[in-house]
């Protein structure tokens, strides 16, 4: 009986059962309306930037590739802003998906393609610092880490 109620804690809290601050739901919303809009702007008007970053390796083509993660994208931001109930779910998977994308921002700096602004190597430097700060917010959003959890950072 107990090994069931310990179970089922867990497993309760991991889905996102427990309560999380106002910070973490606003940062969860708004996390998911930027994915949602970049999503969108994948399929629109920032479909050869996002191209740009797509890696030669990718056995896809490079467009088919910017849909596909546009639509994962939209799908997240939606996830992050509508099923509150599975927040840590869609916050983990975006963690995991801002990490999957990283090789792209490498490419663009290694490869010197400009894109979203960023035509200098130290403007896309940069930019890969960004890529940690995006998984970390995504986490701390979905209530997965809390801020004693981030003190360290």
């Amino acid at each position: 009986m107990s090994t069931v109620l310990v179970t089922d804690s867990i497993y309760g809290k991991f889905i996102g059962y427990e309560k999380v601050s106002k910070l973490q739901d606003t940062a969860r919303i708004l996390l998911g309306v930027m994915l949602a809009f970049a999503g969108v702007s994948h399929l629109t008007f920032a479909r050869r930037d996002f191209q740009a970053q797509v890696p030669d390796w990718v056995p896809l083509d490079k467009d088919l590739t910017v849909v596909l993660s546009g639509g994962v994208e939209i799908s997240l931001g939606l996830a992050l802003v509508l099923l509150r109930r599975y927040r840590k779910y869609t916050g983990l998977v975006a963690a995991l998906f801002f990490f999957a994308v990283f090789p792209g921002n490498i490419s663009q700096y290694t490869h010197h393609r400009d894109a979203f602004g960023l035509d200098t190597d130290t403007r896309r430097l940069v930019r890969l610092f960004f890529q940690p700060v995006l998984i970390l917010w995504a986490l701390y959003a979905s209530g997965i880490l809390d801020r004693k959890s981030l003190k360290g950072f």
